[in-house]
């Protein structure tokens, strides 16, 4: 078989520009520090690497999530905290307001400072976040949650709660909605609540009521009446045939009421033919305790029946501090899961980086050797290339 000196010449170049390419990727990945330029190179790593790349990329947008949610409730938290400045505020006003030296101008202006605590806590329910959004407006973050009509407030959001997911499978609240917070609370002392008869004339006033025996309560609605300024009866409002329940004596000027496992104090003197009732506590939101406090100090008189009717708006505010309290709690509680989530990513990063590097990164002693031998290679191709080049049958013969 003849062989053509331009085949041979040619396979000759083929061979050094092969041995250029490889050192040219050689030196490459030297200059990126990378192992693998492309597919090709190393398919089952790149694969796995890729993988790798996609998890580590999910788990910064976890983190990125946490970070956000981490602020959002750092704002509610503090909105709380300073919803719950607010209602001591409010709690010694209204007891400067009680006060028998009180007169119906200074309960008026008392009242007015009122006004303006409660456009505060107002405020406070439509706080918003660093992104411009409502804290407390459960899933309509771009409605305003509060509105204030006079002493009315209503609210415009939902019920429901944003969540945010802090890692494969780990979804975590980042806001409360004011239904929950500040319109769904528990009156009374939580269990019951205590009211005055309107037409009562005497000056026994309700003070802190408790339950004795859970296990006793029924949920039931009861009236209590004066038969005399010492004896009074208790009667079953549902009960058709209105049986009285219990009867009891009340002494001096102050003395407690039991029934039922549950207990009322009183002070002031009853008179003849006064009432107060009981029943099951119902939800109560926070402003309308605040307006009830307001409406008493501007309503002329004082005397038993105001003190009635504040008494059963402290309970209430009471019952709203809790509410508050209990949420912080559970904001505490979120920020602590989300604090331990963002080292573990923190760690998993980590692992994931270490493993890109093992897939990836370039062992730069074994390139620098392998692009040297290449070099010596191609510089050898090359120095053959022109020798043969020259090489003829007329060279030959000489």
């Amino acid at each position: 078989m003849r062989i053509s000196t331009s085949w041979g010449q040619q396979q000759a170049v083929d061979s050094m520009l092969d041995r250029q390419y490889q050192m040219s990727q050689t030196q490459l990945s030297l200059g990126n520090g990378k192992a693998i330029q492309t597919p090709a190179d190393n398919p089952a790593a790149a694969a796995r690497a890729v993988d790798t790349s996609s998890a580590s990329a999910q788990n910064d947008q976890y983190t990125r999530n946490i970070q956000s949610a981490t602020t959002r409730l750092s704002v509610e938290e503090q909105a709380l905290s300073s919803a719950g400045d607010i209602l001591d505020r409010i709690r010694s006003l209204t007891l400067e307001g009680m006060n028998g030296t009180q007169t119906d101008e200074s309960r008026q202006s008392i009242a007015t400072e009122l006004r303006q605590t409660l456009q505060q806590l107002v405020a406070l329910g439509n706080t918003k976040d660093g992104q411009g959004e409502y804290i407390f407006a459960g899933s309509r973050t771009t409605t305003q949650p509060f509105t204030i009509d006079g002493l009315n407030v209503n609210y415009g959001g939902d019920q429901g709660q944003r969540m945010v997911a802090a890692a494969a499978g780990l979804q975590v609240a980042t806001g409360d909605n004011g239904a929950d917070v500040f319109m769904s609370i528990r009156g009374g002392n939580g269990t019951f609540v205590t009211s005055a008869g309107a037409t009562n004339t005497g000056t026994a006033v309700v003070g802190a009521t408790s339950v004795t025996d859970a296990s006793a309560w029924d949920g039931g609605s009861y009236s209590i009446t004066f038969t005399s300024p010492t004896d009074y009866e208790i009667r079953d409002v549902n009960d058709p045939t209105n049986t009285v329940i219990s009867t009891g004596t009340y002494t001096g000027d102050t003395g407690t009421i039991a029934f039922k496992g549950t207990q009322l104090n009183l002070t002031g003197n009853p008179a003849t033919g006064d009432t107060f009732a009981v029943g099951p506590s119902s939800s109560q939101d926070v402003f309308s305790s605040v307006a009830g406090i307001i409406n008493a100090f501007e309503a002329p008189g004082g005397g038993a029946a105001m003190n009635n009717q504040i008494n059963a708006q402290l309970q209430n505010l009471d019952q709203a501090a809790t509410s508050f309290l209990d949420t912080r709690t559970k904001i505490g509680a979120r920020m602590n899961t989300l604090d331990q989530q963002t080292q573990i990513g923190a760690d998993v990063k980590l692992q994931y980086a270490s493993t890109l590097s093992d897939l990836q990164d370039l062992d730069y002693a074994s390139a620098i050797s392998k692009f040297t031998q290449q070099q010596s290679a191609l510089d050898a191709a090359q120095q053959s290339y022109v020798k043969m080049q020259n090489l003829s049958l007329f060279n030959y013969l000489k």
